[in-house]
């Protein structure tokens, strides 16, 4: 089993979510002391999984451009809103992790925007700028999981990474659940590289046509 540090329920609140095309669900936010990285990370429990049936989990980066603004840069806010609606419906939590721009914060983020306006991609820009293509570290998210007693759980994820570290923290990942493919003229580059640089379980057909055209 590796070794950290346990971490504890600080709060629990119930919130009812509305989101702008209508949809609304009610949710539990639970923050937690303890945690390794010392950041506000944030558990949103939905629904309740059926007897005998592990619950569904998305370890979701903050994105502000994104989950708050909208931006057609990236695919985060359209992943936001489905996996809340995925996950009430089945069982199960959201981690909304404060790790913008996977991990290089915010305004570094658009500084790697500016260069990839310039022709990189969104790796290639975290790497001009001298920083890690991903800065992600998900032991956090394994402290949130054990206070919540979830050590085996279906992952709601794109990026193979994600899973890979749950399970060398010691959490049961039984099956990656794909999210949805949320494909604008704008992000279809970034998504892109998110199959090419780093194995993320997106059809590269679709990007490639969406691409060409």
């Amino acid at each position: 089993m590796p070794d950290f540090p346990a971490a504890t329920p600080r709060s629990r609140v119930r919130v009812p979510l509305r989101f702008q095309d209508g949809y609304s669900v009610d949710a539990e936010l639970v923050t937690f002391h303890g945690l390794t990285d010392g950041q506000e990370h944030l558990a949103v429990v939905l629904g309740d999984p059926a007897p005998g049936q592990v619950p569904l989990v998305r370890l979701h980066s903050e994105c502000l451009t994104g989950d708050v603004f909208g931006s057609a840069r990236c695919d985060c806010g359209p992943q936001l809103r489905e996996a809340v609606e995925r996950i009430a419906t089945r069982g199960g939590v959201l981690l909304y992790l404060r790790q913008e721009g996977r991990g290089i914060g915010l305004y570094n983020k658009l500084d790697a925007y500016a260069l990839q306006d310039q022709g990189l991609d969104t790796y290639e820009a975290n790497a001009a700028l001298g920083l890690p293509e991903d800065d992600r570290d998900y032991t956090a998210a394994a402290q949130m999981l054990r206070a919540l007693g979830i050590d085996e759980l279906d992952l709601l994820s794109n990026n193979p990474d994600k899973a890979g570290q749950l399970r060398e923290l010691g959490i049961d990942v039984h099956d990656r659940v794909p999210t949805g493919v949320f494909t604008t003229a704008h992000n279809v580059r970034y998504l892109r590289a998110k199959v090419l640089q780093t194995q993320h379980t997106l059809p590269l057909g679709e990007l490639t046509e969406l691409n060409a055209g």
